[in-house]
């Protein structure tokens, strides 16, 4: 059974930084991409950045050169540096964990992740 474990987030004030920590696993197959998805009351859920079982990342392009990922060696974990925080990032952030081709494509095509963790909160305040 695919696990997500999700840690860290918390309040910052506009300019602050978090870093979220996310662990998978449990998973066998081939493949596994990773990535931190973020969700506002009353929004949809959006992808924020994603690497896939190749090493390559994409990234939300109002998040660019503000957030990074890393991954251990086993590729099993994804930690996101958001640095420059804005309002804006203010929300609850997921970490998903899917089979997938490139990671561009686990960010547009979010709707097919299986694997979720609980989400943690990342408040920003002006």
């Amino acid at each position: 059974q695919v696990q997500v474990m999700e840690s860290g987030g918390g309040s910052v004030q506009s300019g602050g930084s978090v870093r979220l920590s996310c662990k998978v696993s449990g998973y066998t197959d081939e493949g596994l991409c990773i990535g931190w998805f973020r969700q506002t009351p009353g929004q949809e859920r959006e992808g924020v950045a994603a690497i896939d079982s190749d090493g390559i990342s994409t990234y939300k392009e109002a998040v660019k050169g503000r957030f990074s990922v890393s991954q251990d060696i086993a590729k099993t974990t994804l930690d996101l540096q958001a640095n420059n925080l804005k309002p804006e990032d203010t929300g609850t952030y997921y970490c998903g964990a899917e089979r997938c081709m490139a990671s561009r494509y686990l960010l547009r095509d979010f709707v097919n992740i299986r694997h979720w963790g609980q989400g943690i909160q990342v408040t920003v305040s002006s």
